[in-house]
């Protein structure tokens, strides 16, 4: 029988499918040093983005012969060493079409929670304060949002974006997108100056400094607003803070951070920050998706 270890869990669908297909699934999270023991035992895994799968345990799964997939319930694959895990013989799928939506209306949601201090005045009102003035905000209509990346997420980002009345510009790692006629490629340093909302929608470069540090930071708009429902790594925390502070970024919608669970209390309790706590595929739409193209990769590898 086909062995499925899911660490981060998956929609509970997507258990029964498998089960009823004839897959033993085993749902436990594992430290480290327990997944490089339990990864001899099945053939497939099946991560979030809390479970690191790095060299030890793709050694001790190839020893052990009996791995051939890895697949990650998501977008992005950074969590994975995947070269080394081709290298050994162990197939690496990840989730690209199911959380699409659902990620860029968090990068939306931060954008209006920072646009019209919808965070800071829900605090506040709980506070038992009623901070009219300080809550005052601005209009997302006619304002720029410069897009960093425009994958699948930034895509449907930019869609929305469009539909409230923003220009949208965008700037990619490769170049021009193919079929993004509607939105203007423009170069980095052209983005930050003109934006008036960033948002970042790319995957972390390896070994990488942050992409928004105080070298980027100084290039753009005063009063600028930073989103970011990427990766943790591509900010400079402290620099965002000290900008925060000066009030040369006037606000920033966090879903990610370099360390999480986070512990940058400074930065959550900020008043001009919108904080959410990874969440951004957390839907049951999404983790439905999610569930569907997972099945759709154990069946097409263990077929018979």
């Amino acid at each position: 029988m086909v062995r499925i270890l899911v660490t981060d869990g998956i929609a509970k669908s997507a258990v029964e499918k498998l089960e009823a297909a004839g897959f033993e699934v085993v749902m436990e999270f594992c430290e480290p040093e327990v997944l490089e023991q339990k990864v001899r035992e099945f053939d497939a895994l099946i991560v979030r983005s809390a479970t690191k799968v790095r060299k030890p345990a793709l050694d001790a799964a190839a020893e052990a012969g009996r791995l051939k997939l890895i697949i990650r319930g998501g977008v992005g694959l950074d969590n994975i060493d995947v070269a080394y895990a081709k290298e050994k013989g162990i197939e690496v799928k990840n989730t690209p079409n199911a959380s699409s939506i659902s990620v860029a209306e968090m990068a939306i949601g931060h954008i209006f929670s920072v646009a019209r201090n919808l965070a800071f005045a829900n605090v506040t009102m709980r506070q038992g304060a009623w901070e009219k003035k300080a809550c005052a905000g601005v209009e997302l209509f006619g304002k720029t949002l410069g897009l960093i990346g425009l994958g699948r997420i930034g895509a449907e980002t930019a869609k929305r974006a469009k539909a409230l009345g923003m220009d949208v510009i965008y700037t990619t790692r490769s170049g021009p997108k193919a079929g993004a006629g509607e939105y203007r490629f423009v170069s980095l340093d052209e983005l930050l100056a003109r934006s008036d909302f960033i948002s970042l929608h790319l995957p972390a470069a390896k070994d990488a400094d942050p992409l928004i540090n105080r070298e980027t930071i100084a290039k753009m708009k005063d009063g600028v607003c930073i989103i970011n429902t990427a990766r943790g790594v591509l900010v400079d925390e402290d620099a965002l803070l000290e900008a925060l502070n000066s009030g040369k970024v006037s606000g920033a919608g966090l879903d990610v951070y370099r360390e999480e669970p986070t512990r940058n209390e400074a930065l959550c309790a900020h008043p001009k920050v919108s904080v959410t706590p990874h969440v951004g595929a957390s839907t049951m739409e999404a983790q439905e998706h999610i569930g569907e193209e997972i099945v759709e990769h154990i069946r097409k590898q263990f077929s018979a």
